[in-house]
C-alpha cells in the first residue's frame, strides 16, 4: 500500500513496517526481542521460534527494500539481556552496511555498553527527519512543524463481515496530529482503537494492507 503523508510517499508493508523511499529508511516499532525468553525464564512455556520468525520477516523486508537505515521506534528489546539478544547479535552480522537506529522505549533497559557492542545508535526521546518525528510513546515533538510517529500501544482494528462475524487485525493509524505504527513482533496483543472520522486506518491482513 502506497500513501502520501506530508507530501512524501510512504510504503506500508503487510509485514508491519513502513518504508520511506526519500530517506531510504525502513521503520518498525515494538520488536520486543527477548520477550519469549523472558517468559520461559519465568516458567511460562513459550515457543523458542517466535523471535526467530520475527527476525526472518525483518530480513525479508531488508532484502526487499534495501534501506540505508533501519529505525526501531521503541521496545526493540523486551527487558534484560538474554539468549535472544545474542541470537540478534549473530543475525545482525550479515548487515554490516546497514545503520541500526533505536528510539528508546519503556522496555529498552539494556546497559549502554550492550548497545555499543551491538553497534546500535540510540536516540532518546526521538529521532527526527525533515518532516517526521519518531517517538515511542506519543508526545508532541519539540519541533511542532514535524509530524510525530509513535508506537507503544500495538494498535488494532475490528472489521465486521457481512454475516456479522468480526476479525481483529493490527493496523497503521494515521491521525491528523500523529501516527501510530503496529507492533512488529507477532508475540504482542492488540489495543483496539476507535478512530475518528478524519483518521486514516490501514488494516494488516495476512495477504495485504487494506484501507478501512
Amino acid at each position: 500500500m502506497i500513501i502520501t503523508l506530508k507530501d512524501e510517499e510512504l510504503i506500508l508493508a503487510k509485514e508491519r513496517a513502513v518504508f520511506f523511499p526519500k530517506e531510504q529508511l525502513l521503520a518498525i516499532s515494538d520488536l520486543h526481542l527477548g520477550k519469549s525468553a523472558h517468559f520461559r525464564k519465568a516458567g511460562i512455556q513459550v515457543p523458542t521460534t517466535l523471535a526467530q520468525s520475527d527476525l526472518q520477516r525483518l530480513g525479508s523486508l531488508l532484502e526487499k527494500f534495501q534501506p540505508k537505515t533501519l529505525l526501531i521506534n521503541g521496545d526493540m528489546f523486551h527487558h534484560e539481556h538474554n539468549t535472544e539478544v545474542d541470537d540478534f547479535a549473530r543475525w545482525k552480522q550479515q548487515y554490516t552496511q546497514l545503520e541500526f537506529v533505536l528510539v528508546k522505549g519503556n522496555h529498552d533497559k539494556l546497559d549502554e555498553e550492550s548497545y555499543r557492542h551491538l553497534d546500535i545508535k540510540i536516540y532518546d526521546p526521538s529521532y527526527c527527519t525533515a518532516k517526521f518525528c519518531f517517538i515511542h510513546d506519543f508526545v508532541q515533538c519539540k519541533d511542532e512543524t514535524l509530524y510525530p510517529i509513535s508506537g507503544h500501544i500495538h494498535p488494532g482494528i475490528t472489521l465486521l463481515g457481512k454475516a456479522k462475524q468480526s476479525l481483529r487485525f493490527p493496523c497503521f493509524h494515521f491521525g491528523t496530529d500523529y501516527a501510530v505504527l503496529p507492533a512488529f513482533s507477532a508475540f504482542t496483543g492488540l489495543s483496539m482503537i476507535k478512530p475518528k472520522a478524519s483518521d486514516q486506518i490501514f488494516a494488516i491482513t495476512p495477504l495485504k494492507v487494506i484501507k478501512v
